[in-house]
């Protein structure tokens, strides 16, 4: 992508602690979609300082490591690239490389997704390594909504833990099918433990919908892999799983036909170029000089492509499947956001209303245990948006885990939706919900919009809160129902 240090403060508007992991599940998908192979620029004036043109020659796929925090992933990833590097498949990249900001250091956690690249002799891969942390479920949520499949990697001295599960359910929620497990921590856990984190997992799996009898689990150890030591279960092992990995995760097809779309993740300024806004591209291809519409947030602006880069390299053009750095023109930083979509003009609208069909996750699959009470007062996320809004559920006021509603959502600002289009809810520390847009409604009036701005009086809701009070008596955090 274009030379610029991406800030680890970048603006994301939340409410609530543990929102970040929903930004770590699409990020595995955005990174690019073929293997590069390295084709010099013809040098400008001076020969020297020539970028590379990125070139397609292997079939791209977008990977990354999921599961419980300090359980491994970030050194299983710093592994792989070390293993590949010495077959000139990769660059190393250290655990320090990785875990590059500042707060990541100091807390020795994963917080942003972090992002590297590397190839086996059949692909290129792009690979995301998620926050395991609690308290960044955005950030993996967003990195997971990119990934072709992912990398489950759970430490055989403990087996699956709390953020296993709900990253396995969040990976089930957003569609991921195909998922390989790295049993890590091999070197200082014996037989028998191994073979009852083993078994665990594969129940853990089985319970959340995948197959847990058939899931590839690979055995070794990370750490012993990146120190070079007991290559069995060092080295070894992260060969055998990245031969895993070709084989069990098919190449997906990617929507080249229809119009462009990217939904941002991040924007960063180009001291004297302009701004760069970087994502996946969902569906469309784009060229250089290409006019694009950027909506969200009841914003509508046009501007045009000046270039396009990915790992550092010249993009001829970007296609589905493509995670890119996009440089626009007469945009300033602070007008674009996260969230906002970048598309071909005409091809979509801002809406602020919509008809979904939702599903409220039971206990067991991580939801929330109590029952859920109309005009609860949420965060919805959908690609890479997150607003917060009221719960509509027309003519119920109370739902139960387990129940499928047709619900509809109100946005305080329009956002890009369409038909098909699916979403996450949560809220004091649980994913609520699951669902799929089954109807764009027209915008609100402006009598309809004060109105919905305004809620509900304090009387309303104080009858409202005074006929659930033994609802409200169960839950642990003081709801908002607006």
């Amino acid at each position: 992508m274009f030379h610029t240090k991406v800030c680890s403060n970048a603006r994301f508007l939340f409410v609530g602690t543990n929102r970040n992991l929903i930004d770590s599940l699409r990020v595995v998908t955005r990174l690019y979609a073929t293997e590069p192979k390295v084709v010099p620029k013809k040098p400008g004036p001076g020969g020297a300082g020539a970028k590379k043109t990125y070139s397609r020659e292997k079939p791209h796929i977008n990977v990354g490591t999921i599961g419980h925090v300090d359980h491994g992933k970030t050194t299983l990833t710093a592994a792989i690239t070390k293993v590949l590097a010495e077959k000139k498949l990769a660059k190393v990249k250290s655990y320090e490389d990785i875990d590059n900001a500042p707060q990541e250091r100091q807390r020795g956690i994963t917080i942003n997704s972090a992002h590297v690249e590397y190839s086996t002799a059949k692909r290129h891969y792009g690979h995301t390594d998620c926050p395991g942390h609690a308290d960044y479920i955005k950030n993996m949520i967003t990195g997971t909504n990119i990934m072709d499949g992912s990398i489950l990697v759970v430490a055989a001295t403990e087996g699956p833990m709390p953020q296993t599960r709900e990253h396995l359910v969040l990976a089930k929620q957003i569609g991921i099918q195909h998922i390989v497990v790295y049993l890590n921590k091999a070197d200082i856990a014996d037989k028998e433990m191994v073979e009852l984190a083993e078994m665990e997992l594969r129940d853990v799996m089985t319970e959340i919908g995948f197959s847990g009898d058939s899931v590839p689990i690979i055995t070794g150890s990370a750490l012993a892999a990146l120190e070079g030591a007991s290559p069995e279960i060092g080295r070894d092992s992260i060969l055998k799983l990245l031969d895993t990995i070709d084989e069990y995760i098919p190449e997906p097809v990617r929507d080249l036909d229809k119009p462009f779309m990217l939904p941002v993740e991040r924007t960063h300024a180009i001291q004297g170029r302009g701004t760069v806004v970087t994502g996946k591209v969902e569906r469309g291809l784009l060229k250089k000089g290409d006019e694009v519409q950027i909506l969200g947030f009841d914003k509508d602006m046009k501007t045009t492509i000046a270039g396009i880069e990915m790992f550092k390299q010249i993009l001829d053009d970007a296609r589905a499947g493509d995670s890119i750095g996009a440089l626009i023109r007469g945009v300033k930083r602070e007008d674009v956001r996260r969230g906002m979509v970048l598309c071909a003009p005409g091809s979509l609208q801002l809406s602020d209303q919509a008809m979904a069909k939702v599903y409220f996750l039971n206990k067991e699959e991580g939801g929330f245990p109590k029952p859920i009470l109309s005009h609860l007062v949420s965060t919805l996320f959908t690609m890479t948006a997150d607003m917060r809004f009221k719960l509509d559920f027309l003519d119920k006021e109370m739902v139960m885990p387990g129940e499928d509603i047709e619900m509809r959502i109100r946005l305080p600002k329009s956002l890009v939706m369409e038909k098909g289009q699916r979403f996450t809810i949560r809220e004091m520390g649980f994913t609520l919900a699951t669902g799929v847009i089954t109807e764009v409604l027209p915008n609100m009036t402006l009598t309809e919009k004060q109105a919905f701005m305004k809620g509900r009086t304090r009387k309303e809701r104080e009858a409202f809160a005074e006929k659930y009070a033994e609802v409200l008596k169960e839950y642990t955090t003081k709801p908002i129902l607006g």
